[in-house]
């Protein structure tokens, strides 16, 4: 039996190399993935349903296909797209590519055929690695896309599709990747695009460097270590999943246990449990759907709940969390939920409510501590605690700007600093509050409307699910407000008591012109309302 001079000692000296796990100054993301291979060789790295990946194997399948792409004359910083789901293979080609000092591109997985064509032949990749699914598209887009050489799937008919490249047989050689690239912190590792939600989407290059100071940021904020286990349902093609749920807990040698999608949920909850899952990443209207969700019997005993709950916090992240979702979800799981906020062009996390100490409902927390945060006016000019403005972010997670569009990279980096367009406030504590985007924001008779401020006194009726304000230009009134709700199921109230309601707690010109009841609203791959698609459907339906 240790004496307890012991066990001290021993806490100290797990807590001692962990620590020392995050001083290094890792070059690369390729670098990183082989030191924790070495740390951390027998360990799960990812869980995808009954089939487990340590470190090492991961290490060692992204080596074999970086050996296959070297020998196909892929090199330094050129393309590769990943148009795959969430899927172990996503995760090794991701890695292999990055081992070559080339650039990864993830393809959003619900893309079609002409959506994903932009995105190859705007970066003019030489390989495509796609699902079975997308075999069909990825030879079309081949046909019409010079700088494209390579198909690559896995699991697909190869009498039908002789000319697709294995990516199984590519593994089963097992060569070695014995030609290190010489990777450097300031090299792009990724482009991530961004949603398009005006004209056609944008790739932000992300580098080596952006990434890893990203994920120290977010230990420093969440203090993770070894024993964690991190939930992936999110989409690995977008920023905050492939950060947060992938590059983070590699970071800290924990293990990810990755799921297809968030449905169905009961899978999902099951494979949490199963697999001791300790920190749970999604989207608001995740959380949302879970304060409703009925737990398992022992979950809801408050004894058996300390013993059996393997969560120890939850973060939400890609849009705002409405102030009545985190009280309500913490009562239920016995956990606290952090509401953060990120976008692609910062790596993409710039702030987290702080895990320990105080946290204010509304605020998205407090800056990272390796970035610096101002709150602008339309001249660049520092404005004062708690005026609204545009939020700006500078730091070492800052992307090098969008991938050939110099123009637009002018415009959004200026001197260092990151022009969100996103309006907030900053309070004399530092917490941050999101207010709206500059190009939501509602100019009602050169009045300033932001459609947040609404939206959150909208959200306070116990009948309304979900909702979204935008702004619509009336022929004669100039730009007017048009509110968009969503009712719990076998709940309703008539546009007048709303209205009604919303008279007695907003000034008259932030009332809505009209209000429209839906069965649902128009969501982007991360749950995020897609208000602009709202915006065009009211104009039409009024106005033309």
């Amino acid at each position: 039996m240790q004496s307890i001079l012991e066990v001290a000692l021993t806490r100290f000296a797990v807590f001692r190399r962990e620590t020392d796990l995050y001083k290094k100054d890792f070059q690369s993301l390729g670098e990183l993935l082989e030191d924790k291979a070495k740390e951390f060789a027998r360990k799960p790295f990812l869980i995808f349903g009954r089939r487990k990946f340590t470190f090492s194997e991961i290490n060692n399948l992204s080596s074999y296909l970086a050996s296959f792409l070297n020998k196909e004359d892929i090199g330094f910083q050129d393309r590769v797209c990943i148009w795959i789901g969430n899927l172990p293979w996503f995760v090794i080609s991701y890695f292999a590519i990055l081992k070559l000092g080339a650039i990864a591109v993830p393809v959003n997985s619900m893309f079609k055929r002409e959506e994903a064509k932009f995105l190859v032949e705007d970066t003019q990749a030489k390989v495509l690695i796609v699902a079975p699914e997308n075999i069909e598209s990825a030879l079309n887009i081949k046909l019409r896309v010079n700088s494209l050489s390579k198909i690559i799937s896995f699991s697909f008919n190869k009498d039908v599709y002789q000319e697709v490249i294995d990516l199984r047989d590519i593994l089963s050689r097992k060569e070695e990747f014995f030609k290190r690239a010489m990777v450097r912190p300031q090299d792009i590792a990724e482009i991530l695009y961004t949603s398009g939600t005006t004209g056609k989407p944008k790739g932000a290059c992300l580098t080596h460097r952006n990434l890893l100071a990203n994920i120290r940021d977010c230990q420093v904020a969440i203090s993770a270590s070894s024993k964690d286990v991190f939930s992936c349902f999110l989409p690995l093609f977008h920023s905050f999943a492939s950060t947060v749920c992938l590059l983070f807990p590699l970071y800290t040698g924990s293990t990810t246990v990755l799921f297809r999608s968030i449905r169905p949920f009961k899978r999902v909850l099951k494979g949490i449990f199963k697999n001791r899952v300790s920190v749970f990443v999604g989207v608001p209207s995740i959380f949302s759907a879970l304060k409703e969700v009925k737990l398992p019997l022992i979950f809801r005993i408050p004894l058996l709940k300390k013993f059996s709950n393997p969560l120890r916090v939850a973060i939400s992240g890609a849009s705002a969390l409405d102030r009545e979702v985190i009280p309500a979800f913490e009562k239920k799981f016995g956990i606290p939920l952090l509401e953060g906020y990120g976008l692609t062009e910062a790596s993409p996390v710039v702030s987290l409510n702080p895990l320990k100490g105080k946290r204010k409902p509304g605020s998205i927390g407090k800056v990272f501590f390796s970035q610096e945060v101002k709150v602008v006016d339309s001249q660049g000019r520092e404005l004062p605690v708690g005026e609204v403005g545009e939020l700006i972010v500078k730091g070492p997670n800052v992307m090098k700007g969008y991938f050939k569009r110099v123009e637009d990279t002018q415009k959004t980096i200026r001197d260092g600093w990151l022009y969100t367009g996103d309006l907030a406030k900053i309070d004399e504590e530092g917490f941050i509050y999101i207010v709206g985007r500059i190009k939501d924001m509602i100019n009602v008779r050169g009045l300033n409307v932001y459609p947040r401020e609404v939206e959150e006194v909208i959200y306070q009726l116990p009948q309304v699910k979900e909702c979204a304000v935008v702004g619509i230009n009336h022929p004669r009134k100039g730009e007017v407000p048009l509110a968009f709700i969503v009712f719990k199921e076998g709940k309703s109230l008539s546009s007048q008591e709303i209205f009604n309601y919303l008279k007695d707690r907003l000034a008259i010109y932030k009332l809505p012109w009209r209000i429209e009841v839906r069965e649902s609203l128009p969501k982007s791959s991360t749950g995020k309302i897609v208000k602009y698609l709202l915006k065009e459907e009211a104009e039409l339906k009024f106005f033309k």
